[in-house]
């Protein structure tokens, strides 16, 4: 009997713990909102498959030695897998929309207006409830949920505050999957029918050089104005100019296809893998999930306000749904903003349109991350 008993005691049914078991069935849940619902499955399922991995008793997968442990420290603890990301990104982002109508760059930064309110509002929550504590670091790495911008947010996560990587990814990536359950109230609540049905005059086309010179005079910008943003900013403007140069078609092609995808996959895994219920099942974490939805709110409330005092001041008629899209989802964001706009008036393509805040969303967030580098290091 004593050797069944070793075997007994050596199985993962013997050594799982409650945590580990509801942390399991969370994952499922991952795992069925990104197969069955669609919710940004290239994420979820690979984050939802890697906690699955992580709960597993005795086999020690997500510890430092364990496959999860080695991906993390290969390309998430030095920042590496995000920036890989962004130059993939970079390269599928068409700015042509920004260039095009550059007034909408001011709603890609109104929308980040949540990111800095919710880092007050983690040190507010911090000071007021005894059993969750957040650093002002802490607090930098959950406000840049409000970016909607997932590498982002892995990216300063892993800088500032590794032990709630899980967390903050979580509540990124499961916000920027409900962005048309969250946004269409708020955009509904805070502008009229007849604003909703506002048409918006042709964008211009945009000349090559354009969209050629553009990357590089970002670079310089951020360079000169906020130097801790030049990792993600870099990143992103290298793969925009793979793209827009017209002579890189094979490295702009691998950039958006094969490394994309395969980064895709192990910085899920490695994020998966920080979902461990010791790490994982905490007050802190059901703090950084309420922040992160305040977050989601405010920045899309203060996009739409702008936009609408834009309206005002501007001879060119602007529809205030586009200033929702400044969350930079990218594309869903500017998806929502069309289904709304075509709900007040079937002739009104906003997409478009709403695409130019949302570009300057994603750049607006990269932005925000090296100002709470900056905070964060002051």
């Amino acid at each position: 009997m004593e050797p069944l008993l070793e075997l007994w005691h050596s199985t993962g049914l013997y050594n799982m713990s409650i945590g580990q078991a509801a942390m399991m069935l969370v994952c499922l849940v991952l795992l069925y909102l990104g197969i069955k619902r669609g919710f940004e499955p290239l994420l979820l399922v690979p984050i939802g498959f890697g906690g699955l991995l992580a709960n597993i008793p005795v086999a020690g997968i997500a510890e430092p030695t364990g496959f999860l442990g080695i991906i993390y420290d290969a390309g998430i603890s030095n920042g590496l897998f995000p920036l890989l990301i962004f130059v993939g990104v970079g390269a599928m982002t068409d700015f042509g929309p920004l260039l095009a109508h550059p007034k909408t760059a001011l709603l890609g930064a109104a929308a980040q207006f949540g990111i800095f309110t919710t880092l007050i509002g983690a040190l507010a929550l911090s000071n007021a409830v005894d059993f969750i504590d957040f650093s002002v670091s802490d607090a930098a790495a959950i406000g840049i949920i409000g970016g909607a911008d997932g590498p982002t947010a892995i990216f300063l996560a892993s800088q500032l505050a590794p032990e709630l990587l899980g967390a903050i990814a979580i509540a990124a990536y499961s916000y920027m999957a409900l962005v048309p359950i969250i946004q269409p109230p708020i955009m509904r609540l805070l502008t009229t029918e007849e604003e909703r049905a506002i048409k918006m005059e042709q964008l211009r086309p945009v000349r090559p050089v354009e969209r050629i010179v553009f990357p590089i005079l970002v670079l310089f910008a951020c360079i000169l104005l906020v130097p801790d943003a030049t990792p993600l900013v870099g990143a992103l403007m290298f793969g925009n100019l793979l793209n827009e140069s017209g002579v890189v078609d094979r490295l702009a092609g691998a950039a958006k296809n094969e490394m994309i995808n395969i980064v895709t996959i192990l910085l899920g895994l490695a994020v998966g893998g920080k979902l461990a219920a010791d790490k994982f099942l905490s007050p802190e974490t059901i703090g950084i999930l309420l922040l992160g939805l305040l977050a989601f709110a405010v920045g899309t409330a203060a996009g739409v306000l702008l936009a609408k005092l834009m309206n005002k001041l501007s001879k060119d008629p602007i529809n205030p749904l586009i200033g929702a899209a400044g969350v930079s989802a990218v594309p869903m964001a500017a998806r929502v903003v069309n289904k709304v706009g075509l709900e007040s008036n079937p002739q009104n393509f906003l997409l478009m349109h709403a695409m130019g805040p949302n570009v300057a969303g994603v750049l607006g967030s990269a932005v925000a991350a090296g100002v709470l580098l900056a905070l964060a290091k002051a």
